[in-house]
């Protein structure tokens, strides 16, 4: 039996920072993670786009954490050498009718304390880009991309200059609260268990976080909310990109819409749509372009015949179904569920990139409020 502050269970870029944030505060940090390497899920097949925060529920922690975190992220890459750029973003109306729904998201975003929107004439949103056809746009001049694997190395090695340890290959196969910690039984890849005690326990297995929390015994399982898993399929586009700005259409139901994003090269990926699974499976459908081509087209329509390749997906865990209004981030502390030194974070998806660094913090003060 083991004694270490504080356990952390995943290490994607929300676990990383949960990490750095504690080990800086000076704790002692465990991270445990399944997998061979970092942020091999959600945190490596995004679009790797630093949000401005327009479209959330103002006051909902996605909005809150999503305008600090990016200005805070934007700060953290400066600091450390990590490739990122502001490239700005468009939200474009396809149609007239689309107008007031760009106003909307304007006041939206207003509320949320993003206030730098600009609304876009056709004729100056063209002007702009050249390529695109649209009939109005919002710039968000806040918006842009970073590498986020360089992002991931910086946090890990953050947390490990302050004393963080890393487990690999080891997953956490149950738990037990108790009055003096948590016991935490874990197994590594050859089924070897390990049993430690813990001070505190997070919960940052994101598309497992559930059944992680379902492992917790003593933990009341009615405060575990249901998972629905949304594939997000991406295409990439050959030859250079004619956008220098991301370009998004207005929003559809469960997401972003089939979008322009672009990497630190410059190259163009399309995507994520939402497409609506039972299991976890990043396998992409070639078929699935006939799709991407009809809704990119209508703001590109130069678009060539087989320029879409397909590229990658990855899987959100929702925490909203189809025909749902999307969910807002759950980030349970000891005052949420009153089982002790436990923090579980359920439904972290978009902006979860962007809002990590204050994800981070919430979470410390969640255990160790001043």
């Amino acid at each position: 039996m083991h004694d270490v502050d504080c356990v952390v269970a995943g290490a994607g870029v929300v676990g990383l920072a949960i990490a750095r944030a504690l080990a800086l505060s000076g704790r002692e940090v465990l991270v445990v993670e399944k997998a061979n390497a970092i942020g091999t899920g959600t945190s490596s097949r995004n679009s790797e786009v630093i949000h401005a925060g327009l479209h959330y529920p103002p006051g909902s922690l996605k909005a809150r954490l999503c305008v600090e975190g990016r200005e805070r992220l934007y700060a953290y890459c400066g600091e450390h050498g990590i490739a990122h750029r502001r490239t700005g973003k468009l939200v474009v109306a396809v149609e007239p009718d689309q107008l007031d729904r760009l106003r909307a998201i304007q006041t939206n975003a207003r509320n949320c304390g993003v206030g730098d929107l600009e609304l876009l004439t056709r004729s100056e949103a063209e002007s702009l880009e050249p390529a695109l056809t649209c009939a109005a746009a919002l710039l968000s001049p806040s918006t842009g991309i970073v590498d986020s694997q360089a992002l991931m190395l910086s946090l890990r090695g953050d947390a490990e200059a302050a004393g963080a340890s890393f487990a690999m290959l080891t997953s956490v196969s149950g738990a037990i609260i108790e009055t003096d910690g948590i016991r935490i039984d874990t197994r590594d890849a050859d089924g070897e268990g390990f049993t430690l005690k813990a001070g505190a326990f997070i919960n940052a297995a994101g598309l497992d976080a559930q059944a992680l929390a379902g492992r917790i015994e003593g933990f009341p399982q009615n405060l575990v909310p249901p998972l629905w898993l949304a594939r997000g399929n991406y295409f990439s586009l050959s030859g250079r990109s004619p956008f220098s700005r991301l370009i998004y259409p207005v929003p559809v139901h469960g997401g972003l819409g089939v979008h322009l994003t672009l990497d630190m090269s410059g190259s163009a990926r399309f995507g994520p749509d939402v497409e609506w699974i039972d299991r976890v499976d990043y396998t992409v459908d070639p078929a699935r372009s006939v799709a991407f081509y009809d809704e990119i087209r209508r703001y590109w329509p130069g678009l060539a015949d087989d320029a879409l390749q397909p590229a990658y997906a990855g899987v959100r865990p929702k925490l909203s179904g189809p025909g749902q209004p999307a969910a807002d981030f759950i980030v349970q502390g000891p005052a949420d569920h009153g089982a002790g030194q436990i923090v579980n974070l359920f439904g972290i998806e978009s902006p979860g990139l962007t809002s990590s660094l204050a994800i981070a913090d919430h979470v410390v003060d969640l255990l160790y409020p001043e």
